[in-house]
């Protein structure tokens, strides 16, 4: 039998209705309640503002005319609600067009309402964490095609659980088996290969429902294996695919018109060889008259130092293979050089997934404000395909994944694009304004919850949900890679051992 938690009185309007909250209830702001229309059957909705009142504390009851049981007996707690909806018959979402009758009880909503209404899908879904606003666990899935497909963004500021909500992300689309390609600047990922063995999140994983795992199907590549040993491979980008236009793209100087002459000249010489190394272009070009060669060339060797070019080259039919993820991982490569690997990577698997060569996959962009950054920022080799990804990938099956802690330097076009969207604390101003922006309906009221929530809690708005819902992201099963280095380590000392609440788990796990 559901609780009864209060009862509707006043004036009440189609969105949103003020009730009495019994005695008995402890009820809190976030808190799901259902009422029974006479019409429409159950209505969700969620309570959005809490007040107390006694309307007999005055300045005389302040002075000691009145008893404290008659002053307590007067107080009064009214709660605000605001509507979210009724499913119809085909399962639809529908707002009621005839208000409550004053009078009704208000009920506890239990968790089957909650997550038919807000389609918070099933255990087939990806499992992100746990709902907040609710007084008994209720876990929340979200649909892995809606969300893959239509691709996604995770914004926050440091420290506040970015890199970890990714890390579950991914752990979820690997229970899945669904193809994902990471780009990885400071290889944080590395890690899911690895059980998760902190002593505070182990003892927070039975809340979660899930238990410590390393997987097997993660495989590394890096352009430098000097850089980062630890990886699988070595990450080698195939120059005979390169265009002019790739090139003038990619050099880090401008070119001339004479310039971009002797590079198609050349190009067009070493296409007879059919395979051919950056090396060889750079010998054609030395054999021009043309002083204006020489800018050139320093341009190719500074390429041809970074060694992105060498070795066998990594196709996307090896980056993108069913229930494997793949991680490039960055960590100390120089940003010039990072940006031509990402927008070479991007090309090539966009080309192969139109092409029918590799199966439907995820591509996931660490810091990605860096590789998409906003006009008023800049260009980078990766801004145009970056782009077309965001407007022309879910056609044939690419999704994207942005990930940023500066949602206002990435380009809006990219932003926009994001159908679904999970964001973590967010305080800068400028930020705030870009989320704002590629939200529709996005208000105040939510503005002002970001801004306010704790490190670990989500704010999940989108296609994936009906409206939207903060989620307390779950623990990871695999060790976290994205920990904040002590430069000062204080002196362990021994206290007495007091109940860790959720808020002050994570306030260590995120540590900036």
């Amino acid at each position: 039998m559901a609780k009864i938690v209060g009862i509707i009185f006043g004036e009440v309007s189609y969105g949103d209705f003020n009730f009495i909250v019994s005695r008995e209830s402890n009820l809190q702001k976030g808190q799901y309640v259902k009422v029974n229309h006479e019409v429409y059957g159950w209505i969700l909705a969620q309570v959005v503002a809490i007040s107390r009142y006694n309307e007999r504390y005055t300045l005389n009851a302040m002075a000691g005319t009145t008893s404290p049981k008659e002053n307590i007996a007067s107080e009064r707690t009214v709660a605000n609600a605001k509507v979210i909806g009724y499913l119809d018959e085909k399962g639809m979402l529908k707002s009621p067009k005839i208000p409550f009758k004053p009078g009704e009880k208000v009920y506890e909503a239990d968790n089957s309402i909650i997550t038919r209404t807000l389609n918070l899908s099933t255990r087939e879904g990806v499992y992100l964490g746990l709902l907040e606003g609710h007084s008994s666990p209720l876990r929340v899935y979200l649909n892995p095609n809606r969300l893959v497909q239509k691709h996604i963004c995770v914004l926050a500021k440091t420290g506040a659980g970015k890199s970890y909500t990714v890390g579950v992300l991914i752990e979820e689309l690997l229970e899945k088996k669904v193809p994902v390609v990471v780009i990885d600047p400071h290889g944080e990922y590395s890690s899911l290969k690895y059980p998760n063995n902190n002593k505070r999140e182990l003892e927070m994983m039975e809340i979660y429902g899930v238990s410590p795992r390393g997987y097997e199907n993660v495989v590394e590549f890096t352009p430098d294996l000097n850089l980062n040993p630890q990886a699988d491979r070595k990450l080698a980008l195939d120059v005979t695919k390169l265009s002019v236009r790739d090139f003038i793209e990619m050099l880090p100087s401008k070119l001339t018109s004479s310039q971009k002459g002797m590079l198609f000249e050349a190009l067009k010489a070493v296409h007879a060889y059919g395979k051919y190394s950056l090396e060889d272009l750079i010998r054609i070009i030395h054999e021009f008259e043309n002083k204006a060669k020489w800018n050139l060339i320093t341009s190719l060797e500074m390429i041809r130092e970074s060694k992105i070019f060498e070795g066998p080259p990594v196709a996307p039919h090896d980056l993108v293979k069913k229930d494997v993820v793949s991680i490039i991982n960055l960590r100390g490569v120089q940003p010039d050089i990072q940006e031509i690997v990402v927008a070479r990577v991007a090309q090539e698997l966009f080309d192969a997934r139109k092409g029918g060569k590799i199966p439907p996959l995820l591509l996931l962009i660490e810091e990605a404000h860096n590789f998409a950054p906003e006009r008023g920022f800049g260009s980078t080799p990766a801004s145009g395909i970056l782009r077309t990804l965001a407007s022309e990938g879910r056609k044939f099956g690419l999704g994207l994944c942005v990930v940023s802690q500066r949602p206002a330097r990435i380009d809006k076009n990219v932003l926009s694009q994001c159908n679904t969207q999970i964001i973590l604390k967010v305080t800068n101003p400028n930020d705030l304004k870009a989320i704002s922006q590629s939200i529709e309906g996005f208000t105040q009221d939510l503005e002002e919850e970001i801004k306010q929530l704790p490190p670990g809690v989500a704010l999940i708005v989108g296609d994936v949900v009906e409206q939207p819902i903060f989620v307390d992201i779950r623990v990871k099963r695999t060790k976290h890679g994205g920990t904040s280095v002590e430069l000062v380590r204080k002196n362990r000392r021994k206290k007495v051992t007091t109940p860790m609440t959720f808020e002050s788990i994570w306030k260590r796990i995120f540590r900036a």
